[in-house]
């Protein structure tokens, strides 16, 4: 008989998935469940189907945390940005693997996916302190006055994650999003929702504060209904959705008059990001002020 005894097989530890709603990891309050396989139809795992009512608490979630999240100082939240960052590259091997396994690429393909998604986080972090000299500004007016433009967080926006390049796509929408001081209710792409269910993890040991971002993975017909409809949501990225639930949900999201960013056929998300997407969820505020014999006291519309 062997002096060494065989080791018997270890039993793999299988990952749970979960929602991430403000700041906290719930099941669906359905109690569903779905499928994710990779492109070969072979089981991943089984993501959280996330539900109406999920979406509302989301949005309850997001606007409770607007008011910290958009006082923040850009400095701050560059900061928490490249934290975010930081904590990816630490897990870079977690999330290449799951990117490879959900889209079917090779590992060198997912690497270099992976390692342009904590680019773009990096990107956009020093955009942070430097977005409102860009938007804003010191207008010229003819009379005794003058007045100054500043860029505002538009507020609570839902977004429809891109499908293709699902985790490059899902940071390329949400990292403009976040850094301009808006709150996030994002529904990553339902084929390929695993990277996005993590980086919710590293979201939540990043310093992003509970309720800036909330991810649930689904289905975007049954989420974008509700999101695109609800009153306290003040935009909606449509990147993801095809062309007849995109025009179905901005006829949905016309009732309280929500700024609507709209799928653009052939995006690339490999491209260098511009200042477009973070511009798209400004709103302008203009603030007079009177100089001279009119008196020192100003207004803002």
């Amino acid at each position: 008989m062997s002096e060494r005894s065989e080791r018997p097989a270890r039993l793999a530890v299988l990952k749970t998935y979960k929602l991430f709603i403000g700041g906290k990891f719930p099941r669906s309050e359905s109690g569903r469940v779905y499928e994710v396989t990779d492109p070969k139809g072979n089981w991943l795992a089984n993501a959280p189907l996330a539900s109406r009512k999920d979406a509302r608490d989301a949005v309850l979630a997001a606007r409770k945390a607007f008011g910290g999240w958009s006082g923040a100082t850009a400095y701050n939240r560059g900061q928490v940005l490249y934290r975010v960052a930081e904590m990816l590259e630490g897990r870079r091997e977690q999330f290449t693997a799951e990117v490879a396994a959900g889209s079917g690429l090779s590992k060198a393909k997912a690497a270099a996916e992976v390692d342009a998604a904590i680019d773009r986080w990096v990107w956009y972090a020093g955009w942070s302190d430097k977005i409102a000299q860009v938007a804003g500004g010191a207008n010229p007016v003819a009379g005794p006055y003058f007045n100054l433009s500043t860029p505002e967080p538009t507020g609570v926006v839902a977004v429809l994650a891109p499908r293709a390049s699902a985790f490059l796509g899902l940071v390329s929408v949400l990292a403009p999003a976040i850094v301009t001081g808006n709150t996030v209710v994002v529904v990553p792409s339902e084929t390929a929702p695993l990277p996005a269910l993590s980086l919710a993890e590293v979201l939540a040991t990043s310093d992003v504060p509970g309720g800036v971002v909330s991810v649930l993975s689904g289905r975007p017909a049954e989420l974008g209904a509700p999101l695109a409809a609800h009153q306290d949501v003040n935009a909606i990225d449509l990147t993801g959705a095809d062309a007849g639930l995109a025009r179905e949900l901005e006829i949905a999201a016309a009732d309280n008059l929500k700024r609507v960013i709209r799928p653009r056929t052939g995006e690339s998300f490999t491209a260098d990001p511009g200042t477009e997407r973070m511009l798209a969820l400004l709103e302008t505020k203009t603030v007079w002020h009177p100089t001279g014999s009119l008196g020192a006291s100003g207004s803002a519309y």
